[in-house]
């Protein structure tokens, strides 16, 4: 068991006349009606620190507090490899199946938090991020001139970060690119997922297979934006969908949501092939070029 958290929320103006019942199932579609509801009345949910109802109206400014009682986290892989460390930075080597950030049902057992355990007095803080089920290079900022430094040099586009994936047999050229945009998409019990979107943002994706095997591709995709789930998006979109994937399908889109289930598919489920390979970026101190690679742990046939 974890510690529990709590979650706060400061109320906007577009949540203005929304009662806190509303509040939650419209924000938060992961719980039912009833869940939110029985946190309200036993008072895991507060208002300005103070108890509250169902059927209380918000107003712009104030606070709602969720004190989420203790519970047990989803077992992940803790042990990770720091590839790199000085006073400013780490290069953390993340196994598939670890979650960066908390969120979920994950809190403790996220990259984030562990680091946060074996560097108790620093800020630490990923500069850019990669799924629970992708696994490779991480950067990692632990001063306020690396954070300030890298963040800008993530905006300009100047850290390269190459991957390496598996999708099936392929008639794909040996080199393609892929720049079809990609915005929020209708997702029943979450909201909304990211998915290939006429409406979306722009996303940029270069392609180049490595090795062509009997019943799979290796691929080496760099991307030039950091579009949430971009590379697993742009690969369905064109048709061919990382082997594996439990969320897309052909076309960069969810998958159908079997109402009839129980088990809602997230973009944090595992199952697909994907890796950090190679990372590159101007150390924001020395100003020197650092450069990094980890092979990936998986195979062709």
């Amino acid at each position: 068991m974890n510690h529990g958290w709590v979650y706060h929320n400061k109320i906007s103006l577009e949540d203005e006349g929304l009662t806190v019942i509303e509040y939650y199932t419209k924000r938060y579609q992961h719980s039912t009606y009833e869940q939110w509801l029985s946190r309200i009345l036993s008072g895991e949910i507060l208002l300005n620190h103070q108890s509250v109802k169902p059927t209380t109206s918000l107003k712009p400014g104030q606070m709602l507090t969720y004190h989420r009682p203790p519970w047990q986290e989803p077992d992940v892989p803790l042990q990770f490899k720091i590839l790199y460390q000085d006073d400013h930075l780490l290069i953390i080597n993340k196994p598939s199946g670890l979650p960066v950030l908390p969120g979920g049902n994950f809190l403790e057992n996220t990259l984030l938090w562990q680091l946060k355990k074996q560097f108790p007095h620093e800020k630490i803080a990923p500069i850019h991020r990669l799924g629970r089920g992708t696994s490779g290079l991480m950067l990692i900022g632990r001063s306020s001139v690396a954070r300030s430094h890298l963040t800008q040099q993530m905006r300009n586009h100047q850290i390269n970060k190459v991957y390496r994936t598996l999708i099936g047999n392929c008639s794909l050229p040996e080199q393609f690119i892929i720049d079809h945009p990609i915005g929020k998409i209708s997702y029943p019990g979450l909201g909304y997922l990211y998915g290939a979107s006429s409406h979306g943002k722009f996303a940029y994706s270069e392609g180049k297979i490595l090795k062509r095997g009997q019943t799979n591709t290796l691929l080496e995709v760099k991307i030039l934006t950091g579009r949430p789930h971009q590379i697993r998006i742009h690969l369905a979109t064109i048709g061919y969908p990382l082997l594996g994937d439990p969320l897309y399908t052909i076309g960069g889109v969810p998958k159908p949501h079997n109402i009839d289930s129980n088990q809602l598919v997230v973009p944090g489920d595992m199952g697909y092939f994907l890796h950090a390979y190679q990372l590159n970026f101007i150390h924001p101190t020395t100003q020197q070029c650092m450069e990094f690679i980890s092979t990936e742990p998986f195979r062709i046939d």
